[in-house]
């Protein structure tokens, strides 16, 4: 009988050998640290201060605030921005203001809008003025889409906000000192935006040019209050800040008072990536990025609704008063209460608690420390080793060049108009300039990106063996610049962390994947994506844009919404990604030393092989390789 050979079991590679570089140990002990930043953020979750009610019931009249949303969007159901129906609009607005004893101003200013062009805009401002010479201020925008009347969105807010004026016309809007004296204890400002539909263009003005602008306590924006949703809260700025929790918590405790149910509001996840991506289609958002508290009362979600079923017909009377009675008594609240405290930060609400944004920041720094280490120990260990890490680190150069060209060619085609350019504000979801692919725009910048990597993949590609040094050299190359992209988002956005820690925890083991199936190793290359998706996904499914998604956050970078920074740190992010991807899919080679790279240049290599082929020889490549071999011996 035949002798059965023994079975060969597979041996795991020794610890700290080639096939194991990362210290896992120090690694792991490194995450016992992160523990301190969670227990101070656990200690430092507080129950928020709400302001007490007013000492006087509303006097919302809920009828005549829908009478007048019913005139605006019957008699002027187009009011784009720029359009015959906005400027009757403004005028309407202004006139019911004067009828009441206001004294209202027009602020006449331009702005470019993404698909319509630079377009005239008027903002109407009325004062209620107090004792005190600082303001609240209440808005509400009247334009629309021009898709349909905007009944919701927002005739009901202006018709809202119009009857919360007449309730102040007899407080001291006449001026004088009786007026003032029995009038409110701050000046409230009525303010009717244009362009709120189209990136809140109106609030910016207002917090960049008003004279109050400096002495505005709180901003209350009213937008969209007759719908069936339930009464919600808006809180997200477009910067990383949220208002304070004072503001927020008697806002919802006036519509819980109002509408016998809690407010709906973001929860934990949704309000850190506004705080790590900054964007909000509500006025409210440019006062908060501007360290001014704001808040945005609503009936909607994070988009407004659809115009092309936003009719009169459909406006919820019951919901408007609601909506409008606590509007009313928060603004009694804010007037009489005390001093709210001024600017704005980074907060997490959940329900009455609230956690401080230095508090969240600190654990996400704290997350990136783990890698940090091992990072550190893997360079220290090819040091020791003696493994060059020139080559790899030239290798990742390369790639970044060649997202930077992408990044120039994309700056060059919007400076030429292959984008929709506008005011850096967020375009409006049913715009053409958020669903419209620009598809000759793309296709330019895909064929510049076509003849970018041309030239920089004659220095990527592969032309010989790479041996399990150099490939380590690719990852410990790679590890370090991913290190260094963490320390900058720290120090730009520390929220943002939770866009890149997916791909540092995850990249990190590559190293040790090199001996497992390609199923395995492309799984843990796609966790560290992780990031990225959830950013397009949540954008697709909260604001409602689905495919379009991708297209609306790069419109934008277009329109220089994203700074500049952080468009840097994702092309550069984009490079790693690269490498890791070359090294995965075993086309990774190092930067070629000088006796390894062909005698014509990158550029002649490169249209070589467009015009001829990659498979014709000539002479003067087997000289190039017998030199290089000649080199390399």
């Amino acid at each position: 009988m035949a002798s059965v050979p023994p079975r060969t079991e597979r041996r795991r590679p020794r610890r700290g050998s080639l096939e194991r570089p990362i210290n896992a140990r120090s690694y792991r002990g490194t995450w016992l640290l992160v523990a301190i930043p969670l227990l101070v953020a656990a200690f430092s979750v507080r129950k928020a201060p709400t302001l007490p009610p007013p000492s006087l019931p509303a006097a919302f009249d809920t009828l005549a605030a829908l009478d007048l949303a019913d005139e605006l969007a019957g008699s002027m159901p187009d009011r784009r921005p720029g359009s015959d129906g906005a400027l009757r609009a403004s005028r309407w607005v202004a006139s019911t203001l004067r009828l009441q004893g206001f004294t209202p101003h027009t602020d006449l200013f331009s702005a470019k809008i993404p698909s319509r062009g630079r377009v005239a805009l008027r903002n109407i401002v009325a004062v209620a003025p107090g004792r005190s010479p600082t303001a609240i201020v209440v808005l509400a925008h009247r334009d629309d889409t021009g898709v349909g009347p905007g009944a919701n969105d927002n005739a009901s807010g202006t018709g809202a906000l119009l009857e919360l004026a007449r309730s102040y016309a007899n407080l001291g809007a006449g001026g004088g000192s009786t007026a003032r004296r029995s009038g409110p204890a701050h000046n409230i400002i009525f303010l009717s935006t244009d362009a709120g539909s189209f990136g809140g263009l109106g609030a910016v003005r207002f917090a960049t040019h008003s004279v109050y602008r400096d002495r505005v306590l709180a901003v209350v924006n009213l937008d969209s209050v007759a719908g069936p949703g339930t009464p919600s809260l808006q809180i997200a700025g477009d910067e990383p800040r949220s208002p304070p929790a004072s503001l927020v918590q008697t806002a919802a405790a006036r519509l819980r008072e109002e509408a016998s149910t809690a407010p709906r509001h973001p929860g934990a996840l949704a309000q850190l990536l506004d705080l790590a991506f900054p964007l909000n289609l509500y006025e409210h958002a440019p006062f908060v990025g501007r360290g001014i508290p704001a808040v945005t009362l609503t009936t909607t979600g994070d988009r407004p609704p659809s115009s092309l079923t936003d009719t009169p017909d459909r406006l919820r009377i019951r919901r408007l008063g609601q909506m409008g009675r606590a509007a009313q008594l928060l603004l009694g609240s804010l007037d009489q209460g005390l001093e709210l405290a001024h600017g704005t930060g980074g907060y997490l609400f959940f329900g009455p608690r609230f956690m401080p944004g230095w508090a969240i920041e600190l654990v996400l720094i704290a997350m990136i420390v783990p890698f940090l280490v091992a990072v550190v120990d893997l360079f220290a260990y090819c040091r020791r080793r003696r493994i060059r890490l020139i080559g790899a680190i030239r290798s990742y150069t390369r790639r970044l060049g060649f997202w930077a060209w992408i990044g120039g060619c994309f700056a060059f085609l919007t400076i030429v108009g292959a984008w929709p350019r506008g005011e850096a504000q967020p375009p409006n979801p049913d715009s053409a300039a958020a669903g419209d692919w620009p598809v000759l725009g793309l296709l330019g910048l895909l064929l510049l990106g076509v003849i970018g990597w041309l030239v920089s993949r004659e220095r990527l590609i592969p032309r010989r063996p790479v041996r399990i040094e150099e490939q380590l050299a690719g990852y410990t190359g790679a590890m370090l610049a991913l290190g260094i992209l963490a320390l900058l988002t720290a120090a730009s956005n520390p929220f943002a962390l939770i866009f890149i820690l997916p791909s540092l925890h995850a990249w990190l083991w590559l190293p040790h994947m090199r001996g497992r199936p390609a199923w395995s190793r492309l799984a843990v290359l796609a966790v560290g994506f992780v990031g990225p998706v959830i950013l397009l996904a949540s954008t697709a499914v909260r604001f409602g844009l689905g495919l379009d998604a991708p297209w609306y956050v790069t419109e934008l970078v277009a329109l220089r919404y994203v700074p500049l920074p952080a468009v840097a740190i994702f092309l550069a992010w984009l490079g790693v990604a690269g490498q890791l991807t070359a090294l995965e899919a075993r086309r990774y080679a190092p930067y070629p030393t000088a006796a390894e790279r062909p005698t014509r240049g990158t550029f002649q290599s490169a249209l070589r092989r467009v015009l001829v082929g990659s498979g014709a020889r000539r002479p003067s490549d087997e000289l190039a390789e017998r030199r290089a071999a000649r080199a390399r011996r």
